[in-house]
């Protein structure tokens, strides 16, 4: 495999993992995108917060882009994971937006680099804070795959719906009898065993 299949191949994965993230959103409601479902208050539209921020610093930051400073709440004196919930002023849009423009800024990385390229991710200690491209790719595809299968789980509380592409739909709204006979087989082996 050469380096440029291989950068491309991981492109497409980060890729397909921020679609994934993104797409969790359509067709629900600000509140239901914003609440909390689980203890640590995890919520779609705060994963989006959440992959824009590490986007911005792993290969912003890193490589020498936009300082993610400028995100407030990645500032030194903000609220704890501010950037895994959204603040009632911050809408919807702008955050996709913002994500969107950071992804953009990211691929521009990702392209105009090699895979052995340095970069310096300043908030990690040394000696992980030296990072290659493909160190640094490697690590946001499973960032964003691990915050890609908290919004499956978020969006499953919500409506029932799951899947990672608009194309795939894990849970058949079809099947709803036979998804509920599976959860009550399962159910009982966990109570039998």
């Amino acid at each position: 495999m050469t380096e440029t299949s291989l950068k491309a191949d991981l492109h497409d994965y980060l890729r397909a993992a921020r679609s994934a993230a993104v797409w969790k959103l359509d067709g629900l409601s600000d509140y239901d995108v914003r609440r909390p479902l689980v203890a640590t208050g995890t919520n779609l539209l705060g994963i989006v917060k959440h992959l824009a921020t590490v986007e911005w610093g792993h290969f912003g930051a890193a490589f020498g882009e936009p300082d993610p400073a400028s995100l407030p709440w990645s500032a030194a004196d903000a609220e704890p994971d501010a950037d895994m919930w959204a603040a009632e002023h911050e809408t919807r849009a702008e955050l996709l937006d913002l994500y969107t423009q950071v992804c953009a800024a990211s691929d521009a990385v990702i392209a105009g680099n090699d895979l052995d390229a340095i970069g310096h991710v300043p908030w990690w200690p040394e000696p992980m804070a030296t990072v290659t491209l493909q160190h640094i790719l490697i690590h946001t595809i499973a960032e964003a795959n691990r915050h890609a299968g908290h919004s499956d789980i978020v969006r499953e509380l919500i409506d029932g719906s799951a899947g990672y592409s608009a194309q795939v739909d894990l849970v058949s709204r079809d099947g709803q009898a036979e998804r509920r006979e599976q959860w009550e087989r399962l159910e009982g082996i966990a109570r039998r065993a």
